[in-house]
């Protein structure tokens, strides 16, 4: 009986086996089935095996006593391809996450038979279409995150029928259309983000009825109209806001002051006016406020004086008037002021810094007088502090020569008096000092120990004197050092030649003495050097022409004698000098740079000859002619060089044939493989099709771009890369990183379709712009056409594009070779950026020999990569500004201007820079123009185009200086075609705050101010 019990058992849990297993099997197979709809794995899913357990595969977690799958998280993990409806029958799944791949195609309808699913993560991915609309059955889900993805249609209404939701992100992708006023009922949502879309129409009043809100994102991108409604007030739970970047308008709502619990409030770069509201301080939790870039007015309440947690506020380019409250003092957490471009008057609050906490501020461009506070640095955190463009006066207090914090102090056009603070030079931490154009005095501050970060230093205009210490040689980082309009005196010393980083040098409107230092030529990166309107004397030293890129000279009115080293004719970077009303004598050499030298250049040197000079005494020119003569070669020594020559070539043309063919079947034996970002409707063949002679439609150095059509209808440009060297592919990360760009997305953006490879060969596939590129259009028939209203548009969206590479992709990209070439337009003549980063790929890969490859094409090249073979962001911001003026002007970069000369320098001298100037630049194909919108597209070209890089904008303030259009003088303004007549407009007067050295659009300011405030992108994806 016993043993008949015990088969019984054990039949019974034989049975129970088979049912658990024949349970598990079709989890089984809808792993495999996921598996198999990943295109690219590396290695990623190695572990997925038949021979071990599903249970046991990386990502893939069972429940304890079933051995039920319950969640799978493949994040992170480079997975392309698409995701398998059979996810489907994983029916105990609650937690999904796929984020940060690059899958792509619609979401699966059929995901929706997923009832346990609580937790679905699919950010970061390049999924495309429409939200399924059967994901409404998904009842106990809680957190949805399609965060930056390629999301298309209205906002989806389906989600409102997920009563459990709390966390819902659809940031970053193309949905349009208003946000629903169904987005209002949800009871338990925490956490709400629409931002980085494309959205429109009023925010709907029914967002004040979630009352579990704690964050909420609605900016970027977004156009709303109108602005905030009072429900907003409604949110008690509400923790963080930010409604940046949107286009709000009207005054901010008084309700707003109900939220208790606030602690981060995002209003910048609207439209947002009236008076700051007083409610706001009641927000007695509020940590960073920031309203800058908007339109309000009055004075800074008094309320805000009960906002103890603030630790920061921007209010900077607004129209606030009145002084600064004294309460700013007291708040004892404040840690960034910027209160920059407004009208604020009278004087500083004496005690700000007390609180020992300020780490960054910024008053310049008010209307300030009075003192500057003496215990700023009180703590020692004090990193920035700029008062540009003020009317402060007295001295700078001595405690900043403590603060070993500081890294930047720029406290320019003021009237500041007494000595440079001692110590100050030798802070540990110090980036920049710029005091020019006050009524400073004493002596250059004798420094033993200065740091390698020092690297601007501008002392311009004051009134310091005496020598120069020898411990000038102690600035070893230094790269621009600018003392003219002083009155130093004694010789330059030669330890100046130990500034191996020295890029401009201006020690102009001085009273040096005694000779030039040679020792100025051991600065090899030096491009600027300015000695004019001294008392120097002696002979130009010959060590001068050893400097093989200095593009800029001026040692005018001194007491130099001797002649003019005949050797700087071969100094090819050399573009402008000026040797003007010295004692200059003998022969001036009519070759090489000297011929494209103005014969202004060289006036009030009456012992100077040459061409536009007059005669040269006979023993001058005799010894010119000796000095010239150089033996030819003989014939036969010619004959023998040209034969060798000759066989070199044959040998070597045979040798490529041979091995061109060996790597083209080498090439054609591999398989192609296309990876799509997005869903496509062709193939790798399909692409490979378009690869024709006739189908070409452009070439350079970034390789042939050829038209395609697809099957289905669809054109696209194909960009065929230039083959790489054996393994680069690998070696420098290509894959990856053209992984990166395909997940790029945006308006102005050129869109990367897809990339077809076969590991030797890869081709890129764009979406097509039919109307080719701003270079083509600009400076070839159809130039005529480009009226002003559409140039302006093309300004403001290629901008917006580079900013868009700059400052919200992860990681950033800088551009490398932003031309006009580039910037693509569609059949609405609408501005794409494109080839973004491929001058980086062919650099690494070895591919090109070019200068284009490396650090852009030649008239776009910013000043610095002469010296220091560097590309980065402000590389862009130059390249971008000579784009500008090429609108401006219809002129190409170079060529148009003489050898030598490009836009930038003809643009310079014609407009003394000046805005007024540009009555003589402006493309006379463009009659009756609205002048107030040339002249500041102008300013911002300028702004762009400056020497050093540190004074540049960033692409976010050009996007923003672009955008604030001036008003024009009078509203009779004509837009610019073809068939108008030319109408002459007197320039308007220059908008307030917008001269060419604004302290916060022409240096790195308003970049400081950015990176020390707590940043406001759309918030990170949710990791599950």
């Amino acid at each position: 009986m016993q043993l008949f019990l015990l088969r019984l058992l054990l039949l019974y849990l034989h049975i129970q086996y088979l049912t658990v297993s024949a349970a598990r099997l079709p989890e089984y197979k809808a792993l495999l089935s996921v598996k198999s709809s990943i295109t690219d794995d590396p290695q990623s899913l190695s572990t997925w095996s038949a021979s071990t357990s599903h249970c046991t595969w990386s990502g893939v977690t069972c429940d304890f006593y079933r051995r039920r799958v319950t969640a799978l998280d493949l994040s992170s993990l480079n997975l392309s391809g698409t995701l398998s409806p059979d996810l489907a029958q994983l029916r105990f799944l609650s937690n999904l996450s796929v984020a940060a791949n690059q899958l792509s195609g619609p979401i699966p309808p059929e995901l929706s038979s997923l009832s346990a699913l609580r937790f679905l993560n699919l950010s970061n991915n390049v999924f495309n279409g429409t939200f399924p609309s059967q994901l409404s059955n998904l009842k106990n889900l809680q957190v949805l995150d399609l965060y930056n993805n390629n999301m298309t249609g209205e906002l989806p209404l389906a989600v409102t029928e997920m009563p459990n939701l709390r966390h819902l992100h659809l940031g970053g992708n193309y949905f349009a259309g208003r946000i629903p006023a169904q987005y209002g009922q949800w009871q338990f949502l925490e956490y709400l983000a629409v931002s980085g879309n494309e959205l429109e129409g009023a925010i709907p009043r029914e967002i004040g009825n979630l009352t579990k809100l704690r964050e909420l994102y609605i900016g970027y991108f977004n156009i709303y109209e109108g602005g905030l409604p009072p429900e907003i007030g409604n949110l008690s739970e509400l923790v963080r806001f930010d409604a940046a970047s949107c286009s709000l308008s009207g005054e901010i709502p008084p309700e707003i002051g109900r939220l208790q619990k606030l602690d981060t409030l995002f209003l910048q770069v609207n439209a947002l006016s009236g008076p700051l509201t007083v409610e706001l301080g009641n927000l007695m939790s509020l940590k960073s406020m920031d309203l800058s870039n908007n339109v309000f007015t009055g004075e800074i309440p008094a309320s805000f004086a009960e906002l103890k947690n603030l630790t920061l506020l921007n209010l900077f380019r607004n129209r606030l008037h009145g002084a600064i409250p004294e309460f700013i003092e007291d708040l004892p957490e404040l840690e960034v002021l910027q209160l920059w471009e407004n009208n604020f008057t009278e004087h500083i609050p004496q005690g700000l810094g007390k609180n020992g906490k300020l780490q960054l501020l910024d008053l310049s461009s008010n209307k300030l007088t009075g003192y500057l506070p003496p215990n700023m640095c009180s703590g020692n955190r004090l990193q920035t502090v700029i008062t540009l463009e003020n009317f402060l006066f007295g001295p700078i207090p001595e405690q900043l020569g403590k603060c070993e914090s500081l890294s930047r102090i720029r406290m320019g056009e003021n009237f500041l008096n007494g000595s440079i603070p001692r110590g100050l030079f030798g802070l540990p931490n110090l980036i920049q000092v710029e005091l020019q154009n006050n009524y400073l005095t004493g002596q250059f501050p004798d420094t033993d120990s200065v740091p390698e970060s020092l690297g601007q230093i501008s002392l311009s205009n004051n009134q310091l004197s005496g020598p120069l210490p020898p411990s000038i040689g102690n600035f070893s980082g230094i790269q621009k050092l600018s003392l003219d309009g002083n009155q130093f005196t004694g010789r330059i010393p030669p330890q100046v030649g130990r500034l191996q980083q020295l890029s401009k040098m201006d020690f102009s409107h001085n009273k040096f003495s005694g000779p030039i230092a040679p020792e100025i030529s051991q600065c090899k990166l030096l491009t600027f050097v300015d000695v004019s309107r001294n008392d120097l004397s002696g002979e130009i030293p010959n060590e001068i022409t050893g400097m093989r890129i200095l593009n800029y000279l001026n040692l005018s009115r001194n007491h130099l004698v001797g002649s003019i080293p005949s050797s700087i004719a071969s100094m090819q970077s050399l573009t402008s000098v000026d040797f003007s009303y010295n004692n200059l004598s003998g022969l001036v050499p009519g070759t090489g740079q000297f011929s494209y030298f103005n014969y202004t250049s060289f006036v009030g040197n009456p012992d100077l000859c040459g061409p536009y000079l007059g005669p040269c005494k006979e023993g001058v020119a005799n010894a010119s002619r000796q000095a010239h003569e150089k033996g030819p070669l003989s014939g036969s020594l010619k004959l023998l060089l040209v034969t060798g020559l000759l066989v070199c070539s044959i040998v070597f043309a045979i040798a490529a044939i041979f091995k061109a063919r060996s790597l083209k079947k080498a090439s054609e034996a591999r398989s192609w493989k296309l990876t799509a970002f997005q869903r496509l409707d062709f193939t790798a063949d399909d692409v490979l099709d378009c690869l024709k002679e006739d189908n070409i439609i452009g070439k350079g150095g970034a390789g042939i771009v050829y038209k395609g059509s697809m099957p289905n209808g669809e054109q696209v440009a194909v960009k065929r890369l230039p083959v790489m060297s054996r393994g680069s592919s690998h070696d420098h990360g290509f894959n990856a990183e053209i992984q990166t760009l395909g997940k790029i997305r945006h308006r102005h953006i050129v869109r990367l379709l897809g990339f077809c490879s076969n590991h030797e060969t890869n081709l890129l596939v764009y979406e097509y712009m039919p109307n080719g590129s701003l270079g083509e259009v600009l400076h070839g028939k159809k130039g005529c056409h480009l009226h002003w209203d559409t140039r302006y548009k093309i300004a403001v969206e290629a901008a917006k594009g580079l900013c868009y590479l700059h400052h919200d992709c992860s990681p950033l990209i800088v551009h490398r070779d932003v031309k006009s070439n580039n910037i693509l337009l569609d059949s609405s003549f609408e501005a794409h950026v494109a080839d973004f980063g491929l001058a980086k790929f062919l650099q690494d890969s070895g591919t090109s020999e070019c200068m284009s490859a490396i650090a852009g094409s030649y008239g776009y090249i910013a000043p610095e990569y002469a010296y220091t073979l560097r590309v980065d962001e402000k590389s862009d911001v130059y390249s971008f500004g000579v784009v500008l003026l090429e609108l401006v002007t219809g002129r190409k970069p170079v060529g148009e201007f003489g050898d030598g000369v490009d836009i930038v320098q003809w643009v310079r001298k014609i407009t003394d820079s000046k805005k007024e100037g540009v009555f003589k630049i402006v493309d006379p194909r463009l009659p009756s123009v609205p002048l107030h919108e040339v002249m500041h597209v102008f300013y911002v070209a300028m702004l762009c185009v400056e020497e050093q890089a540190v004074e540049r904008p960033t692409m976010r303030e050009v996007v923003q200086i672009l955008t604030e259009l001036p008003k024009p003088p009078s509203s009779k303004q004509g837009d610019s075609t073809c068939n108008n007549t030319i109408t002459e407009l007197s320039p308007p007067p220059p908008p307030s705050g917008t001269a060419l050295d604004s302290p916060t659009t022409t240096t790195i300011d308003s970049k400081d101010s950015q990176q020390a405030s707590p940043q406001s992108p759309p918030p990170d994806l949710l990791s599950i």
